[in-house]
């Protein structure tokens, strides 16, 4: 049943209370009560029970809703029971389901109506709410962190007695795993001292040591729409502080220049994945795993040779020549054979083909050509014993005497088995070596060839931020298509759109925030996402979780059992959902105007460019893939995008607007982000938000600016907004001084009216001019020092 819930704080006062000041008034307590019974009573008053606690504890009283009819404010074709219905299957369906409990808290929402173009009206219900993935996620990558590296560290310890060289890069190796293995320990237990409910990072705390990981003012910006005919649209925009590390600071700048000074040291390395270090891994299992039943089969062929058997002896011949041809299949690869090459040529990368001064080969393709030889001889031993087998049975010598002799036959064939299981020795352990040296450059490789311990941990922490706003927004873009086929087809597919939408600038600090947040948003690409089947229906079994290492990520996404059996085959055999991140950023406050007057820009441009490549190359695969209906054309939406970033305008704001247009029609996650999502967030939400109005459901032009003020002075009574409107001296929501209905709306629910988002234009002229000044001196300086 819809409940309108109220806290009775401000909205009623004491008995006697004659005060008009907010500190005087007191809480009274909470009472809910049913929209529709008051609509439809015949007696208009409602009395619900007011309760001291919102389970309904101790009775505090009792309070007397009334309805009131206002004459000429509801048009003829206005349908108050059809939106009323909406708003009633949107707030008891979707907000009190356990999916959505699990992944939002702390909801406040405000409920609008506008009016449209024909006179009739829009139901608009606008909801700000937090979400425990701001701290579970960050507790389990901390978690998955720790666990990568202590494997890592002792795996490398396991490699036993190496050269000095590669015994000093182990070392470096372990005491780098161990320094953020022990920073990550730190970050976790602090963490896991907060309290269980805790959801939210205030930007004031965003520069604390033990909160590195976790986003800052992470929100879900979402706004229904019920239409006069009854259809209900959702639109949904993630809010967070642009993922950066304040604790660390911007003074040597951001990740992307850090990493340039601390260039990958894989040159100086042999340059193996970590697809290559696990086939490595599997390879050498499976030649231990070959070894001792090639060793059991020559002991039962001596054996065998004892009883003077030809048909036994060729039985287990057989058996024989079946795993040793596995044996030398299984090692039989170019990974082992690079591996020996590079350790020979000391760790640089092999070039096939080459040779050194004087037509003589390198090391390193020494290494190469024994390998082989050493294959081959396994294969010779083989074909020896072989070929002993058949003249012992009479093939090759013709009359298959017994000579005098304990054991003829053992004797012939017990030095080719000797030989055969040297060889083999000697594979396997050539094979061991070249495992350990892969196994080594791919644990220096992911470890100080990164960079810095302080390096690595920035890019953890920022990429932790950017990952909990990514699975928000993809959690609530599966809940809102599960009735969707299209989507779900695309998700499988093709993969998901995450468009993050950056306002930061690019001067002084921020340009370090914006190269914090290009490192964390293109390594979201090593992201994927699973679907798996939830065991209850519970928000803790509800609640997603994070799997497997860095570089390999998988946030799997449980949903109720009910649920999970209507997605694709697809989806529910495992499939996995990859992530196709891009970033558009254009700055738009007073920093930008400098940036482009004095600065450089450039890094915006370039993220911009690149990330627009990724988003056509998004399109075309989804074209190809997907049927698509519908008169709007992708390509158009695409070639106005570029058209804009080819538009050389300051602060081009209509980069971001073409940009969020392609993300919303392929049914994208969209996170808008500044320094710290407040004031330039909040603007830029809100614009977005009546714009959709406009655009999609026929908002009046001439209610637009209302419209816009009524959203932004609530983002001011949420505290999202801080700076740009005042504090008092203002009206209702679109109302006019004198307006009857102004008297119906309490003070305290009462949002400000706007001000001006005034930018100190004087400021900026006064510091052009100082900076101009400041170059002519400094050039005039500089010649008179040197003539």
């Amino acid at each position: 049943m819809q409940s309108g819930m109220m806290a009775c704080t401000k909205c009623f006062c004491p008995p006697g209370d004659n005060s008009s000041s907010a500190g005087q008034r007191s809480f009274l307590g909470f009472t809910s009560f049913s929209i529709r019974d008051l609509l439809g009573s015949k007696e208009p008053p409602v009395s619900p029970s007011l309760s001291r606690t919102m389970d309904g504890g101790t009775e505090a009283g009792e309070v007397k809703v009334s309805r009131l009819h206002m004459e000429g404010e509801t048009p003829p074709r206005f349908e108050c029971p059809a939106l009323c219905d909406s708003l009633h299957g949107s707030f008891q369906d979707g907000e009190n389901s356990p999916t959505m409990r699990a992944v939002l808290c702390a909801s406040v929402c405000k409920v609008y109506r506008f009016q449209t173009e024909d006179q009739r009206w829009l139901l608009v219900r606008e909801q700000m709410s937090e979400t425990p993935l701001s701290f579970s996620l960050p507790k389990q990558l901390l978690s998955a962190l720790i666990r990568t590296h202590a494997s890592r560290a002792q795996e490398v310890k396991e490699l036993g007695d190496l050269s000095p060289r590669w015994d000093g890069l182990r070392h470096d190796v372990v005491r780098h795993c161990d320094h953020l293995i022990v920073n990550y320990q730190e970050t976790l237990a602090e963490l896991e001292k907060l309290s269980a409910s805790s959801c939210f990072k205030s930007s004031s705390s965003k520069s604390d040591k033990h909160l590195q990981f976790v986003p800052t003012n992470l929100h879900s910006q979402r706004m229904e729409v019920s239409d006069p005919d009854a259809t209900r649209v959702w639109y949904e925009v993630i809010t967070f502080g642009a993922p950066a590390d304040h604790h660390q600071a911007f003074k040597h700048g951001g990740l992307k220049k850090l990493l340039s000074k601390h260039p990958n040291h894989r040159g100086s390395l042999g340059s193996y994945s970590l697809d290559e270090s696990s086939r490595a891994r599997a390879l050498l299992a499976g030649a231990a795993q070959l070894q001792p039943l090639v060793f059991g089969l020559t002991e039962e062929l001596l054996s065998v040779s004892l009883e003077l058997s030809a048909v036994r002896l060729q039985l287990v011949l057989e058996g024989l020549a079946q795993q040793t041809e596995r044996f030398v299949h299984a090692l039989k690869d170019e990974l082992v054979r690079s591996a020996l090459s590079d350790a020979g040529s000391d760790g640089a990368p092999h070039q096939h083909g080459t040779t050194s001064r004087g037509g003589r080969t390198s090391p390193g393709q020494q290494d190469g050509e024994e390998w082989d030889r050493v294959l081959a001889n396994v294969a010779v031993s083989l074909n020896c014993i072989v070929a002993m087998v058949d003249r012992l049975r009479g093939r090759e010598v013709t009359p298959p005497l017994q000579e005098a002799g304990a054991s003829p036959w053992q004797e012939q064939l017990l030095p080719l088995v000797v030989a055969l299981r040297d060889c083999v020795r000697e594979a396997v352990g050539k094979a061991r070596a070249a495992v350990t040296f892969v196994i080594l450059q791919e644990a220096a490789a992911t470890t100080v060839g990164q960079g810095p311990a302080h390096v690595v941990q920035r890019r953890h922490a920022v990429f932790s931020q950017a990952l909990s706003a990514a699975v928000c927004g993809f959690v609530l873009k599966l809940y809102g298509g599960l009735e969707d086929p299209d989507f779900l087809l695309q998700l499988h597919s093709v993969g998901l759109l995450v468009q993050f939408e950056g306002l930061l600038s690019t001067y002084g600090e921020e340009l370090g925030m914006l190269e914090d947040m290009e490192v964390a948003v293109d390594d979201l690409s090593g992201v994927t996402f699973a679907v798996t089947q939830a065991p209850g229906d519970e928000a803790e079994d509800l609640l997603p979780t994070l799997s497997g290492a860095w570089g390999g990520l998988v946030v799997e996404v449980p949903l109720p059992p009910e649920t999970f059996a209507l997605l694709p085959r697809e989806t529910r055999d495992g499939r996995l959902i990859p992530v196709h991140p891009v970033l558009f950023n254009i700055g738009i406050n007073q920093q930008q105007s400098l940036a482009e007057r004095f600065g450089d820009s450039s890094l915006q441009e370039t993220v911009n460019q690149h990330s627009c490549e990724r988003l056509r190359a998004y399109c075309n695969a989804l074209t190809h893939a997907t049927p698509r209906t519908g008169s709007r054309s992708l390509g158009d939406m695409l070639s106005s995008l570029e058209r804009s970033l080819d538009t050389k305008k300051r602060k081009n704001v209509g980069v971001l607007w073409s940009a969020a247009t392609v993300c919303r029609e392929v049914h994208g996650v969209r996170l808008t982000s500044c320094k710290s999502a407040k004031d330039r967030t909040a603007m830029s939400v809100t614009l977005e938000q009546c714009a959709l109005l406009r655009e999609r459901h026929s908002l009046g032009q001439q209610h637009f600016s209302a419209a816009l003020d009524c959203m932004r002075r609530s983002r001011r009574s949420w505290g999202q907004i801080s700076g740009c409107y005042p504090q008092s001296g203002d009206h209702g929501c679109g109302q006019h001084p004198g307006d009857p209905r102004g008297s119906l709306v309490p003070q305290s629910l009462s949002p400000e009216a706007p001000g001006r988002h005034l930018y100190p234009v004087v400021f900026l002229l006064v510091t052009s001019h100082l900076l101009v000044l400041w170059l002519i001196l400094s050039l005039v300086v500089l010649l008179a020092r040197y003539q």
